[in-house]
């Protein structure tokens, strides 16, 4: 484990940082316009539905992770008033890649919210096909499941690859819920 991994904090995301989450989500869209092909808005910025969501509505959560007092990354959570959470978004700055902040991020966000969970990611991102595989494995040993879903009303897109697992106590034989 790296200084930077042993350091995280990783916390709920205030109305104070959301700055400096802003700024991280440029680097993320950033990051992802690659593969997808995605430009900027006019005004230099990129579409922020889900930066707004996880800031404002029930059900959502915005998670910011910091290392030596420095923002490196953040999550966003969604689905936490239904059945199944997923991590609908999830970044890590490049200079603190590598160093096991993902995967300690991603372990403690779904350890304050047990349950099933689900994240996408696209099969063209071998980083991320390594990295949900990996997480999956370490949080659901022999317990985790990937599956091709198209994306809801874009059929030019790709479909999706998701990645479903359980954290925390698993249900008992025959109980309910």
């Amino acid at each position: 484990m790296s200084d930077l991994s042993v350091r995280l904090s990783v916390r709920l995301a205030t109305a104070e940082d959301r700055p400096a989450v802003e700024r991280l989500w440029l680097m993320f869209r950033h990051d992802l316009s690659g593969s997808a092909g995605v430009l900027p808005n006019p005004d230099g910025r990129f579409r922020s539905e889900r930066l707004d969501a996880a800031f404002a509505e029930a059900g959502w959560a915005p998670y910011l992770f910091v290392s030596e007092g420095r923002p490196v990354g953040f999550a966003f959570v969604r689905g936490l008033t239904g059945p199944t959470r997923v991590l609908n978004s999830f970044f890590v700055v490049r200079g603190a890649r590598r160093e096991g902040i993902g995967s300690r991020a991603v372990r403690e966000v779904a350890l304050r919210h047990p349950g099933p969970w689900e994240v996408a990611f696209q099969y063209a991102n071998e980083p991320a096909a390594r990295f949900w595989r990996h997480v999956a494995a370490q949080l659901a040993p022999d317990a985790w499941s990937e599956e091709t879903r198209p994306v809801p009303d874009r059929p030019d897109l790709l479909p999706d690859a998701w990645i479903s697992f359980r954290v925390g106590p698993q249900p008992r034989a025959g109980a309910s819920g």
